[in-house]
């Protein structure tokens, strides 16, 4: 170890005194007013008016990666900054973009680190790569250290459905990063405003389900394409125990001396609500003893959940403690809008088949379309007498 520390600080030494002079340069804020946003510019100016030149840059790029090995991230992302603004080559610009990614993430700067996320995905998704298998693994990359900012940002369950969920990078999770379909699936299920992707999270479950699965992935399917409730009750079970040994989701929070796993106990409320909802459509009148089972729940706190889930939704249901049932209202719904709709329908595919048969006959320099919609079933018949 002796002569590891005599080593790491000879090599320190080397770089310190490598990129002294632009160190001394950044450092003063009247020279850095100086810089413009031309980079070619700003070279030629360094090296005329200060001797500085691509070797200077290039050891400002080794000593801020020789910061960061040695831990001391805080300086190595302002060397890194410094870097991008100075370098002309792409490829060491993404590095170094990389390497701030990395430094904020270990300060956990959630909201720096999210701004250079953001960065690098335009980045990764603008440039040009010598092969689509190298910005797929690019890709691959920034989906894995987002999951570090995701579950740790406040908005982060929101930014990883948006990431995730983007054509481009879906397409890589199911191509290269099937395993990151249990962080998407957990995000989508706790998240309550975002429950609309779960229809397409499904259908890419299914397509994945031969490659990929986990207790996650599985209660979806058990619950939403095989209405397998046993099978949801079980899988429900597994999830819990997946999500305390899970890194990223069993993140533990210690107050008032208890330490909890809140994304565990969301999870676990969010998918008892969907166990619950898809029951009552199946079923009008439910039996609390039959439902408690199936939420994984003793008889008293599932009767307790169901009220207090009444109550905060505004369900039609009403709780019959004599026969220890819940019954559900039927909904009937407006005939005067399922009206409209169906005429809605039937208005614009009559003008489209009217349309399709006139241009195919009638020559388009004769053609005149009513103004008024209600006459599309009248220009139809007066087309079809042309016929």
């Amino acid at each position: 170890m002796v002569d590891r520390r005599v080593e790491v600080v000879g090599r320190l030494k080397v770089l310190e005194e490598s990129a002294a002079p632009l160190i001394s340069f950044l450092q003063n804020p009247a020279l850095v007013q100086e810089l413009r946003s031309d980079k070619q510019f700003n070279l030629q100016m360094l090296q005329e008016r200060y001797q500085i030149g691509s070797e200077q840059i290039e050891a400002l790029y080794q000593y801020a990666k020789f910061q960061f090995e040695c831990g001391n991230y805080s300086g190595a992302s302002d060397y890194l900054y410094q870097y991008r603004t100075l370098c002309t080559n792409s490829d060491r610009s993404i590095s170094a973009l990389w390497g701030k990614l990395a430094c904020e993430i270990l300060m956990q700067n959630w909201d720096v680190a999210t701004e250079e996320l953001n960065r690098l995905k335009e980045i990764i998704d603008s440039k040009n790569f010598a092969s689509p298998l190298n910005q797929l693994q690019q890709r691959t990359w920034l989906m894995h250290w987002s999951l570090f900012i995701f579950f740790n940002h406040d908005n982060g369950r929101n930014g990883i459905i948006d990431l995730f969920f983007s054509e481009r990078y879906l397409n890589a999770i199911q191509t290269n990063a099937h395993h990151l379909l249990r962080y998407l699936a957990t995000a989508a299920i706790v998240n309550k405003r975002r429950r609309n992707m779960l229809k397409e999270l499904i259908k890419v479950i299914q397509q994945e389900r031969y490659t990929y699965s986990d207790p996650v992935t599985e209660f979806l399917e058990c619950l939403y394409v095989n209405y397998d409730f046993e099978g949801a009750q079980q899988k429900l079970r597994e999830c819990e125990e997946l999500i305390v040994s899970d890194f990223f989701l069993g993140k533990q929070s210690s107050e008032n001396g208890f330490v909890t796993i809140p994304l565990r106990d969301e999870f676990m409320e969010n998918a008892r609500l969907f166990i619950f909802e898809t029951y009552c459509r199946i079923h009008q009148c439910i039996d609390i003893g039959m439902l408690s089972q199936k939420l994984n729940m003793n008889y008293d706190d599932a009767e307790r959940w169901i009220v207090n889930l009444i109550r905060n939704a505004r369900l039609d249901a009403k709780i019959d403690s004599k026969m220890g049932t819940v019954v559900m209202g039927t909904q009937h719904p407006n005939v005067y809008v399922i009206f409209y709709a169906l005429e809605s329908i039937i208005r614009h595919w009559v003008f489209d088949l009217s349309g399709s048969l006139f241009d195919h006959v009638v020559p388009k320099s004769i053609v005149v379309l009513p103004l008024n919609p209600v006459c599309y079933s009248d220009c139809l018949l007066l087309r079809c007498r042309c016929l």
